[in-house]
């Protein structure tokens, strides 16, 4: 198996959070790699990885990183692929992630979740290879049924709540 999806984390202190693109992509049966890679203290290996991704045949790259989170965007700078950034939760319960991740300058756009949300990451990169993918668009179209079942069966079960005041 070659890896189509690329998670990449600032430090392994990430992958509390990273880990669960790694699941959802598990789940999707989407071969993926994970790497720890430094915008600041391993800067020329972020470069090569970026410039290499593609002839690996890599798709879609998903970057966490906190507090300065320059890893999506130099990332971003380095290739066409698409870039996801995954704020991760720090000093500004992530605030100070999402701002530097979302204020990318024209031309190096890095797509951004909200904090700590890597499995929407997960998700909005199986969607992007979906495109192309049938297979893929079916497994998602049933993780999405799956999520509205849940939502119907929380509402069977709050029917049997009761309230004296409550009206349903």
């Amino acid at each position: 198996m070659k890896p189509v999806v690329s998670i990449i984390m600032g430090s392994t202190s990430d992958l509390p959070v990273m880990e669960k693109a790694a699941r959802f992509l598990d789940e999707m049966e989407i071969p993926f790699e994970m790497n720890a890679l430094s915008a600041h203290r391993t800067p020329d290996e972020v470069e090569t990885f970026a410039k290499e991704a593609t002839g690996r045949g890599v798709k879609v790259i998903i970057a966490g990183a906190g507090m300065a989170a320059a890893l999506p965007g130099v990332i971003a700078a380095g290739t066409t692929l698409p870039v996801i950034g995954v704020p991760i939760k720090g000093m500004l319960d992530g605030l100070d992630a999402m701002l530097s991740i979302i204020q990318m300058p024209p031309g190096i756009p890095v797509a951004t979740v909200g904090v700590n949300g890597a499995q929407n990451a997960a998700i909005l990169a199986a969607e992007m290879l979906a495109l192309s993918d049938t297979v893929l668009a079916d497994r998602l179209k049933a993780y999405k049924e799956g999520l509205k079942a849940k939502i119907v069966k929380a509402n069977a079960e709050l029917a049997e709540v009761k309230f004296a005041y409550k009206c349903n």
